[in-house]
């Protein structure tokens, strides 16, 4: 509203203020002419009275006298002469009131006796009774004689001065108001102007324009604050940018890190969260079977209570958790509002990659401990029956024998597989990288377990989709994994089961799966199989006697990867397994 602007106050205190000051003046200006008239009036009465008594002082021809006075009174006046043998003598005016007053009232009042007694002139304004009539009176009486001039008129005379002068003071005061209206409206606007663009220029900073600037105008004290506001503006826009920056890097570094983060307020509100924390909270919920109806993330109780731990003991707090399978490690340290704690951050670690190879190291020793002792044993105890000469004939020692070669070529293929992948983890593995012609290659390979698969009475298939006729890799080395991963079909698929090897190629990539029918694998083993000694539940070997290493499917998997290429499985139990590699085209020019 205009009453509450700045315009409207500033005008509105400024036409209050002239208004104040000329209502005041006025009156003392209406005072003063009032009493200016009426002097001025008496001193006119004055010395037209002074004149008219020197006259009847020094002249004896009335008719003179009678002359004279008409020539000198004014013609609103009226002048009434008291002769020394009493006679009186009154002249005429135009005052119709003052013509119908009868002088004798004079006579019989005090003024003429007053007049008579007083040597200086006498001044009075005199209300005739009976009559609205004022009359203002000036008499003087006749040096060294017992006459008397009065001389007076009507106050109406007065009055009308006085409303004149009234109507032009107040009329000048109008006049001034209009004026200091026209000008308050004026000089406000010019003032408020400026601030007007001020708070637009204020708006549009805090809608985050900081380029909006101040037209500075004067070089006043508003233009210094705009030069001011503007210069705000711009350590505003400068130092926004710094936050903003220093926001995004951080950020930056929070989302960058593979550790999970979560900022918490007081009451346990989640204010900021990375990818990792927020994978964290899903699986978190997901194992508690938590449903969050509003769809905004909430604290975990048992986080909750490590916050208020935190915030009670106004101290750091460690806690290992474990979620869907993977252990986490959380530090929960307070954050200081100066000396308040308002609020915690808590950063997450995945450590179940660190466990695990804690694990493995464990392990390696156990599983190479475990694999070697069994062929050593049996070595020794089937070399002791020969040398103890149990074996009586010649077909026992024979089959001692062929068990002692089994086991010694067992523990060869371990140590020879044990170097190999501790070669290729090294990186050491060096590939002779061929141009091979892609169906005689596996169909080498389907005629060298097909008999196996026959045996066993497993229906072995090779499925071609080939549209490339070459691809490059090493063929000994994708050998070993065409073995590995068949030999592993065979073993754990059933009598009357399958196997089919789907092989394709194209000028992007060499891809083959091996699908089989068998047990699978249970799904708790599956993130695992590619590990170095790891097997999944020996009773799925369908033959028995034919027992692994646990290193084949490990040296698949850095066969396949030194050859910048992927493989994944797939399994379920009693279903089946498959196993997928693919090979990027890399040609040799």
């Amino acid at each position: 509203m205009f009453w509450r602007s700045v315009v409207g106050k500033l005008a509105v205190t400024i036409m209050l203020l002239v208004s104040f000051v000329l209502f005041v003046l006025t009156i003392f200006l209406l005072e003063f002419f009032e009493n200016f008239h009426i002097q001025e009036a008496e001193e006119d009465l004055a010395q037209t009275a002074i004149k008219l008594s020197v006259m009847v002082e020094n002249h004896e021809d009335n008719s003179l006298i009678y002359e004279t006075t008409d020539r000198v009174k004014d013609p609103q006046s009226k002048v009434l002469i008291v002769f020394s043998d009493g006679t009186t003598w009154a002249s005429d005016t135009e005052d119709v009131e003052l013509s119908n007053l009868n002088e004798e009232w004079f006579m019989d009042n005090s003024a003429i006796s007053e007049v008579l007694t007083n040597t200086e002139p006498v001044k009075k304004q005199i209300q005739i009774p009976n009559q609205d009539l004022g009359v203002m009176l000036v008499g003087i009486s006749v040096p060294n004689t017992d006459a008397a001039v009065l001389v007076y008129q009507s106050l109406s005379v007065v009055d009308k001065t006085k409303s004149e002068t009234t109507k032009i003071i107040l009329g000048a005061a109008g006049v001034a108001i209009v004026l200091t209206t026209i000008f308050a409206f004026f000089l406000s606007t010019r003032i408020t102007s400026p601030l007007i663009k001020m708070r637009e220029a204020a708006f549009d900073l805090t809608r985050g324009e900081f380029n909006t600037k101040v037209p500075i105008l004067t070089h006043d004290e508003i233009g210094e604050l705009a030069m001011a506001f503007n210069h705000m503006g711009r350590q505003l826009k400068f130092h926004i940018n710094a936050l903003r920056q220093e926001k995004e890097q951080l950020s930056s570094i929070v989302n960058s890190m593979a550790d999970g983060v979560i900022t918490l307020s007081r009451n346990g509100d989640i204010i900021a969260t990375n990818g990792p924390a927020e994978r964290f909270i899903e699986d978190w919920y997901f194992e508690k079977n938590i449903v969050q109806s509003d769809g905004k993330q909430k604290l975990p109780n048992e986080l909750y209570e490590l916050l208020q731990a935190v915030i009670d003991g106004e101290k750091e707090v460690l806690e290992e958790i474990s979620i869907q399978g993977r252990t986490w490690v959380m530090i929960m340290t307070p954050l200081y509002d100066q000396a308040y704690i308002r609020g915690a951050v808590a950063v997450m670690r995945d450590m179940t990659e660190e466990r695990r190879l804690d694990k493995l190291r464990k392990d390696f020793i156990a599983n190479v401990s475990h694999e070697l002792r069994t062929p050593i044993s049996m070595l020794q105890g089937y070399s002791e029956a020969i040398v103890d000469d149990i074996a009586e004939s010649k077909e026992e020692k024979n089959e001692l024998a062929q068990i002692i070669y089994e086991e010694s070529l067992r523990l060869s293929r371990l140590v020879n597989e044990l170097l190999d992948l501790a070669s290729m983890e090294a990186g050491h593995l060096s590939l002779k990288l061929e141009k091979v012609e892609i169906t005689p290659y596996v169909e080498r390979i389907y005629r060298k377990f097909k008999g196996i698969a026959d045996e066993n009475e497993i229906e072995f298939m090779l499925v071609n989709n080939i549209t490339e006729s070459y691809a490059c890799f090493d063929p000994d080395r994708m050998e070993q994994v065409f073995t590995n991963l068949i030999d592993n079909a065979i073993r754990h698929t059933n009598q009357g089961g399958f196997v089919k090897v789907h092989v394709h190629n194209d000028p992007a990539a060499f891809e083959v799966s091996i699908e089989d029918s068998g047990s699978g694998i249970p799904e708790d083993d599956l993130p695992f199989v590619f590990e170095r000694f790891y097997k999944a539940d020996k009773s799925r070997t369908r033959q028995k006697h034919v027992k692994g290493t646990g290193l084949g499917l490990s040296i698949a998997k850095n066969i396949v990867t030194s050859h910048n290429g992927t493989i994944t499985v797939k399994s379920k139990l009693q279903v089946g397994t498959t196993f997928h590699f693919k090979l990027p085209q890399n040609k040799e020019s």
